[in-house]
């Protein structure tokens, strides 16, 4: 079975409900798994099997209900597609509003010139009716899309906001038209109540407030469109013996790569020759810059600074990590936080349910004894002041200024589930080794217990045992050796054991290496080195038995370092009032040491890596909302089983398929900055979400005339239409404000 996931970019999507209608029509669909359509950037994030439906079904599944859709191409290409195609739609919506304005300006002066006392020319009514009949038939014909879509929508039995604007603006027009006729054909006929102004009017504020609305909506991606335009355009490669200048587009893998003081590097690699310092800021968020020598990794579309160095090309186009992020922070955008679920479910019905009330509020007013052309101005004022489409921006929007703020800062957030959980974490687990520390231990003690050996004796058997292990205090032993020149043994029958040390034969002898629990599986007594090993433990120490046969040879203690700003990130944790856990597979005393010296207020040691899935579980079961910050392969589970996994990114491997949060700089208080942001970003959506539901619930009632009978006033249409662009652009603009929060 082949999942595939795919992005269609989609056009002529007007609100909200057009997403949930796009997303109705495909998620029954044989061999859809999930789908998720965001109205703010107008794709659908596809998952399907590709045995049971193809793109191609897709995209003629949506194409049938009245959009227009393409399958999205690889990431390093689809971009600049992709905003030629936001410009030209960007050009067509303006276009539409300022030929709208010149056509409507002089019914508003027509209207509008009586009332404000300004000059108007002496004109028959009849010429007046003709004038206003012309240029809002024109205004209507430039807004042809709208009425084919609208009434297509409908038709197709999914009405969306084009159809109460076409049906309104269409109904006050019909009846204009109608009075209009019966002026020509009865002399006496004397003008009642025209809407073709109205109907005029309602087209400019509605295309107004689309043109407003596609240009505020673009600027919520800027994020992603200012990492897009960190790529280098060209590069100095060596072919032939001989530098040469190339597009980046023609680098091959494994090719060497020449990048000098103030340049670009332009893809991923690994340095060969050469020192500099690199300006990883836009990538990471971390303001130092990066010292790179031989054998140190470099990120493309960061910033050489000092000196001159060359690098062999390991990444190219979509695998390089810049493209990565750009992947990870697109399918964050394209996917749908659970908040989002009751805006999606009120645009479900919240069209038909607007009809209603429209239709409700001219037969009522018709009742009570009111005009036609009374009721048909709360008729249409009903249909045109309802706003699917600031509740189907409220949360996109946010959204994507979020996962766009973290990636400047080097948090790369794979989905809106994951920013939503974020803000309401409880308790922050931590891995030990490699996460809090540095995860590169160094030898501090060898202390030999046999009489028939020295500490190179010990040292020496110890690294030939490691040396075919992959831990980290592994490497320590066998860097130390090495660095002592010590001779190394072949070992043989080698096993490691998990979370307890590891084992193999020397000479016919049964050699082990590792914790108290390894020597007691093997009834080795170590009892009598309880004191020195304690006194070794409670100075953070890690320590680590040699025996051979039944008899223990010496002790080896390590020590980790912790990383620069471990304290920090703890106390702003705990000033959050987040509760902070250690989880390691060191022992107690060990644990308890760099609790203390970080401050964190809970231990769990000794614990396998199998086991540490369970421990989160725990948590989970005692009412704790968790998140698990790890870095190695064996953190996997409980990154798994955690409500909210956060890998560290560790240079540029940055596909990290456990993790819900990638901490690409690796530096801990971007926990902390994932939690603040998240905060920050779901309180601009409840924002939104709040003046979006206010502004329907106070506007449709207010249209339908309900202030009527006690002020005397009734709400016009074209102001309807006014206030209607305004709330979609409201919404989007309280998200884009966003982009002025900082990081502290």
């Amino acid at each position: 079975m082949s999942f595939q996931k795919s992005i269609f970019r989609i056009s002529g999507m007007h609100c909200a409900s057009c997403a949930v209608n796009i997303e109705n029509s495909l998620k029954n669909k044989k061999g859809i798994v999930s789908i998720a359509v965001n109205y703010a950037n107008e794709k659908a994030h596809v998952e399907f099997d590709d045995s049971l439906i193809k793109s191609d079904e897709i995209k003629k599944i949506i194409n049938d209900i009245g959009y227009r859709s393409e399958l999205q191409s690889a990431v390093e290409l689809l971009h600049e597609h992709d905003h030629a195609e936001y410009e030209k739609n960007l050009d067509k919506i303006r276009s539409i509003f300022l030929f709208s304005l010149v056509f409507g300006l002089p019914i508003l002066y027509m209207a509008m010139a009586g009332m404000l006392g300004f000059p108007m020319p002496e004109i028959s009514s009849k010429s007046f009716v003709i004038v206003q009949f012309i240029l809002t038939t024109v205004i209507i014909i430039i807004n042809f899309p709208l009425y084919v879509s609208g009434y297509k929508s409908i038709f197709k039995k999914m009405p969306n906001m084009d159809s109460l604007i076409a049906v309104g603006t269409l109904a006050a027009y019909l009846y204009s038209l109608v009075i209009s006729v019966f002026v020509f054909v009865l002399p006496s006929y004397k003008i009642d109540n025209l809407y073709f102004e109205s109907a005029a009017l309602i087209l400019i504020f509605i295309s107004l407030g689309k043109y407003l609305e596609a240009l505020t909506k673009g600027k919520t991606s800027e994020a992603v469109k200012q990492l897009i335009s960190l790529q280098a355009k060209e590069a100095t490669v060596i072919r032939n013996g001989k530098e040469m200048r190339i597009l980046v587009s023609d680098v091959r893998v494994g090719e060497i790569i020449i990048v000098k003081p103030g340049e670009k590097i332009p893809v991923d690699g690994l340095v060969i020759d050469g020192y500099s310092g690199v300006d990883e800021k836009a990538i990471t968020g971390e303001s130092i810059p990066v010292e790179k020598k031989k054998g140190s990794r470099v990120i493309g579309s960061t910033i050489n600074k000092t000196g001159i160095i060359r690098f062999k090309v390991e990444k190219m186009g979509k695998n390089t990590m810049l493209a990565q992020i750009v992947k990870i922070v697109e399918e964050a955008i394209g996917s749908k936080a659970p908040i989002q679920k009751l805006a999606d479910k009120v645009s479900l019905y919240f069209v038909p349910a607007v009809f209603a009330v429209a239709v409700l509020a001219f037969f009522v007013w018709i009742i009570l004894g009111a005009t036609f052309s009374f009721a048909l101005t709360a008729f249409v004022s009903v249909l045109i002041i309802a706003c699917p489409c600031a509740l189907g921006l409220a949360t996109p929007t946010a959204v994507m200024m979020g996962t766009g703020l973290a990636a400047k800062n080097g948090i790369l957030i794979k989905s809106s589930d994951a920013l939503e959980k974020a803000q309401k974490i409880s308790t922050v687990v931590f891995d030990k080794t490699g996460t809090l520390t540095k995860g590169k231990p160094v030898v501090t003690d060898v202390i030999p217990i046999a009489k028939s050996v020295d500490s190179n004796d010990i040292l020496s058997l110890a690294a030939s045992i490691e040396k075919n292990s992959e831990h980290p205090l592994a490497e320590a032993i066998v860097n130390k050796a090495q660095n002592d020149h010590v001779e190394l043994f072949k070992i043989y029958s080698f096993r490691a054991v998990p979370g307890k040390g590891v084992k193999g034969n020397y000479n016919n002898k049964l050699i082990l290496l590792g914790t108290r629990l390894l020597m007691s599986e093997n009834k080795i007594n170590f009892l009598a080195l309880d004191d020195k090993i304690k006194k070794l433990e409670f100075e953070g120490k890690t320590v680590v038995a040699l025996a051979q046969n039944n008899e223990i040879l010496g002790l080896i203690a390590v020590a980790d370092t912790l990383k620069n700003n471990a304290r920090d990130a703890i106390a702003m944790i705990k000033k959050m009032g987040k509760k902070t856990v250690i989880i390691t597979g060191d022992n107690q005393r060990v644990a308890n040491a760099i609790a203390r010296e970080v401050g964190i207020d809970s231990v769990f040691s000794e614990v396998l890596p199998q086991e540490k899935a369970m421990q989160i579980k725990k948590l989970q079961l005692g009412g704790e909302l968790v998140a698990m910050v790890g870095d190695g392969i064996n953190d996997s589970p409980a990154l798994a089983q955690s409500d909210l996994g956060i890998a560290l990114g560790a240079g540029t491997d940055i596909v990290i398929e456990t993790g819900d949060i990638v901490l690409v700089n690796n530096d801990l208080r971007s926990v902390v900055s994932a939690i603040k942001i998240s905060s920050y970003t779901f309180s601009k959506i409840k924002q939104n979400l709040f003046w979006a539901f206010l502004y329907n619930m106070i506007g449709i009632p207010i249209a339908a005339g309900i202030l009527y009978p006690f002020t005397g006033w009734l709400l016009s249409p074209a102001l309807a239409a006014a206030a209607m662009a305004f709330s979609s652009v409201s919404v989007v603009t309280n998200s884009l404000l966003m982009k002025y929060y900082k990081n502290k």
